[in-house]
């Protein structure tokens, strides 16, 4: 007779978990309101997110694979936490968690409740709670779901042995579809022909409509999330986003999901890819090479530029660039650092940026996450028009300088040398004009507008909220509106002027260890917002560690932080082990006070300190 398998080690010292309260209700459970005692026996991941947040999307997209292969015992428990004043209508989370495929129960925390109760400093955050209501792991950022997936086997094998493990259907309830011709479009190209192609993002496809912008001619895809060449029934996209059209009439297509670029024959539905691998790219990836070998991350919008396919890398804060002649792509501008710097195409800063525009002069570009617009010059330097920094908005007319937009995903060059802003989060199409230096407002109620294209004297904008396109005329003058300001809901931390110590906590995941092979696995990058809150640790270095010197005359400020960790499997007998990056960009709004911390500490992966 076999011996019984012994009972696994109970791991740390156990944390109650706070209560889940929010005050927009649940999503995707059928309207029924949850406690964390009605998911007792269960073991419990809650993902703080917010809409806006591409590395939020990602991780929603990391855990698709563990949320089906472990749907009897995980119940996934999204905690929506915004970040601006638009994330907080209850109304916009609801459409978020459609547009985004999410398929299991979110809770609505508009007031930032839950978040506060949980300590949660950075989107996303993941906490994983025990069948018996213990917090067990807390990860910040992205690329963790190998550690969740082992960790959740674990917590298994355990609660099985102690008989605290309940099996069975999860309380997501699914939302009924909605009849639609088009479901929460991205993004849309005028054809030569007069018709409109439109990527009709969750619903993984590609929709040619008549020129009215309503009348549907055409699908080019299965319809099925997917990364599959081939003719337009069989193909397959995953959340397609933008389009640009090429000298030779073909259409490239920013699979975004995919991380992908797909070339879209209009004369055929032909399919093909043109770059990208379907793998993220990660921090130590090549940033140069043959397209078809080199990965890429949540391409959001393309555009024909100096004869090369420009691109608007959403997920590593860069623009990119596709060379047909050469079939090659390569980092154009950004460091993959999240914020606003401008100067040489190598030094430059962006923040998710999110809608491309060529003209001969520039390349336009809406930078969302912080409410930006943007160019480049012919010599690659850039340059802002509009927008301060990751957590100033609004909608303000009037002098560039102090004028404000509130997450902008798309941008649209106009005749007369202005361009029109998708406004997408004021639901509003806005003007700037680089003679006046002036921003006005050409239409509000829109909602969720995320591009537009021109039609003759028209201007027709893509209101994906509304699931439909909009023609507007072009007026002769802007209207205004009220001017109205935000910042970040997010409070700031008290910290003690003078010395401060910054701690990013990581813990390799059981079975690995820090990869040193090649060298420091790990590496710190911080700077401020003002830069002169920091007289010193400013930059970068490899230790998790910092002390950084806080300038008492600056009230307040925020501290961008960038950690990234690799850890490997620790197998000595294993010459070829399983290697993996976590990493988590965090911006901290501080407030100098004489009683406040003189210790920050930011969890990157284990349990808070």
């Amino acid at each position: 007779m076999s011996e019984p398998a012994p009972t696994p080690t109970p791991r740390r010292a156990r944390v109650r978990a706070p209560e889940l309260t929010g005050e927009g209700g649940w999503l995707n459970t059928g309207g029924r309101q949850y406690s964390l005692a009605d998911l007792r026996g269960r073991i419990v991941l809650l993902d703080f997110w917010t809409f806006c947040c591409i590395n939020c999307l990602h991780v929603l997209d990391e855990l698709r694979e563990l949320e089906e292969k472990h749907r009897d015992t995980v119940v996934v428990v999204g905690v929506h936490s915004p970040k601006f004043a638009h994330e907080a209508e209850h109304r916009a989370v609801v459409d978020a968690v459609e547009r985004y495929g999410v398929e299991h129960p979110v809770l609505d925390d508009p007031q930032l409740a839950t978040w506060k109760q949980y300590a949660v400093r950075a989107w996303p955050t993941l906490v994983v709670i025990d069948p018996e209501g213990y917090v067990v792991a807390q990860h910040a950022g992205e690329g963790h779901a190998h550690a969740i997936e082992r960790l959740v086997e674990e917590l298994e094998a355990e609660h099985t042995a102690k008989g605290t493990l309940r099996r069975g259907d999860g309380p997501y309830v699914p939302p009924e579809p909605e009849p639609t011709t088009l479901r929460f479009p991205g993004k849309a190209l005028r054809l030569p022909a007069g018709t409109f192609l439109v990527s009709d993002t969750t619903r993984h496809q590609i929709v040619e409509l008549a020129g009215d912008g309503e009348s549907e001619l055409r699908r080019i895809g299965s319809g099925t999330r997917g990364f599959t060449d081939g003719d337009a029934a069989t193909a397959c996209f995953s959340e397609p986003q933008g389009l640009a059209l090429l000298d030779d009439g073909s259409v490239v297509v920013a699979d975004t999901v995919n991380h992908a670029l797909r070339r879209l024959d209009p004369a055929t539905g032909e399919v093909t890819t043109l770059a990208g691998t379907g793998r993220q790219w990660w921090q130590g990836s090549p940033t140069s090479g043959p397209a078809r070998e080199t990965d890429l991350s949540s391409p959001w919008d393309v555009a024909w530029w100096q004869g090369r396919v420009w691109i608007a890398m959403s997920g590593v804060h860069q623009l990119w660039a596709y060379d047909p002649a050469g079939h090659t792509v390569s980092v154009a501008a950004g460091t993959t650092n999240e914020g606003l710097v401008d100067g040489p195409a190598g030094q430059a800063w962006f923040a998710q940026p999110s809608g491309l525009a060529a003209t001969p002069e520039r390349l336009w570009l809406a930078d969302a996450e912080t409410s930006a617009l943007r160019w480049v010059e012919a010599d690659g330097s850039v340059h802002t028009a509009v927008g301060t920094g990751l957590f100033d908005f609004g909608h303000r007319d009037g002098a560039a300088g102090q004028a404000l937009f509130q997450h902008p995903l798309g941008v649209t060059a106009l005749p007369d040398g202005s361009v029109a802003v998708a406004d997408t989060y004021n639901h509003a199409l806005r003007r700037y004009d680089p003679a006046t230096g002036e921003v006005t407002t050409l239409a509000t109620d829109l909602r969720e507008p995320s591009d537009a294209v021109l039609d003759g004297d028209d201007i027709v904008v893509v209101e994906s909220a509304r699931h439909r396109l909009t023609r507007l005329r072009l007026p002769e003058e802007a209207v205004r509106v009220q001017a109205v300001a935000h910042r970040t809901r997010r409070a700031a931390t008290e910290v003690a002027p003078g010395r401060l110590r910054l701690d990013v906590i990581f813990q390799a995941p059981k079975g690995q260890k820090l990869d040193t092979r090649y060298g420091p696995s790990t590496r710190l990058l911080v700077s401020a917002t003002p830069p002169e809150l920091l007289l010193d640790g400013e930059g970068a270095g490899t230790g998790l560690a910092r002390t950084l010197e806080l300038n008492p005359a600056v009230e307040e400020g925020v501290l961008h932080v960038s950690a990234m960790a690799a850890s490997c499997d620790d197998d000595p007998d294993n010459p070829y082990p399983a290697c993996h990056v976590h990493q988590q960009d965090w911006g901290v709004p501080v407030r100098l006070a004489g009683d406040g911390a003189d210790r920050l500490p930011l969890v990157l992966a284990g349990l808070d300190a």
